[in-house]
């Protein structure tokens, strides 16, 4: 069974994001994407200083089923990416809400956030 934390966003291409502090969003992939997904061998990382768009491609993951888009959830600039995907993707399996996350984004549109999905819309949508 999927894990789901309230403190997090949802899209609706299984993405999660955390509103930290400073107001950057850190994003991975859910626990029931990466689930689905089965064991993940390659992350391709967005690049640090990247301007991305909500619902865009931003990066690649790969597993031993398949390969699977990443789409960024807000609009903003790359600010930070997890290097340490590079030697262990399998950590998005072990730990996909921590050590897992894969980029932090400054959002240049806040109010994006209002078109993800909390965490029991998202439950009921995997479902």
């Amino acid at each position: 069974m999927s894990d789901f934390p309230d403190d997090l966003k949802y899209s609706a291409t299984h993405e999660w994001v955390r509103v930290e502090e400073d107001g950057s969003v850190t994003v991975g992939i859910s626990d029931h994407a990466q689930d689905l997904l089965g064991d993940i061998v390659f992350i391709e990382l967005p690049e640090e200083g990247a301007t991305v768009t909500a619902k865009d491609e931003m990066s690649v993951v790969e597993s031993v089923k398949a390969a699977s888009d990443i789409y960024a959830p807000l609009s903003g600039e790359v600010i930070a990416v997890n290097d340490d995907l590079n030697d262990a993707p399998e950590t998005v399996n072990s730990d996909p809400y921590g050590e897992g996350w894969i980029c932090r984004i400054l959002p240049s549109n806040p109010a994006e956030l209002e078109d993800l999905l909390d965490a029991d819309t998202y439950a009921g949508m995997c479902e």
